[in-house]
């Protein structure tokens, strides 16, 4: 299928309206997501960023029944995977407002991951039960320890990119249907 083609798919007619109301009130999600990652000093979400610390670590136990050694990928793999299975979820069933409010959760995700990577020299961050810092681990793993600012400023501007992507396609998804 053609980059076309998937466009022409996701802008069908069968999909869900979106109100104006349901745009602007996912529109200010965004806004406080954005601000609380990129002008607060904690760069947390209070009930979001909760949500995912334990969906991170329950991923962690979770993948290290199959592999001890892959374990330190759970938390991530799990805190990425939820969010994507909800965009599927609501993908399949054409509902606009929820396909776009869980790309925004996922865009905020890449953001709490991006802090997560940030910190993997520093060791700032408090950890959930002490313990090895995820990043720390897997930087060190690749050799790419030294390349933790840029490599978590590359997967923010991929957060922030589809945190507004979202409220863009919601946007655009409610004027069509008008």
């Amino acid at each position: 299928m053609s980059l076309r083609e998937h466009w022409q798919e996701i802008n069908a007619e069968d999909w869900q309206g979106a109100s104006l109301g349901s745009t602007v009130v996912v529109g200010l999600a965004a806004l406080y997501v954005l601000a609380q990652h990129l002008w607060t000093a904690e760069q947390w979400v209070f009930l979001l960023d909760h949500a995912n610390l334990a969906i991170h670590e329950a991923g962690h136990p979770i993948v290290g029944i199959f592999s001890d050694r892959l374990a330190v990928y759970g938390g991530t793999l799990f805190q990425l995977l939820f969010p994507l299975l909800f965009v599927q979820h609501f993908w399949r069933q054409r509902q606009s407002l929820g396909f776009a409010a869980a790309w925004l959760w996922l865009g905020a995700s890449l953001l709490n991951v991006a802090r997560y990577m940030k910190d993997a020299r520093s060791q700032q961050l408090p950890l959930v039960g002490g313990g090895e810092h995820d990043w720390t681990e897997i930087f060190s793993r690749w050799n790419l320890l030294a390349s933790d600012t840029r490599i978590a400023g590359f997967v923010s501007l991929i957060g922030v990119s589809i945190c507004v992507l979202a409220v863009v396609w919601l946007w655009f998804r409610g004027r069509s249907d008008g």
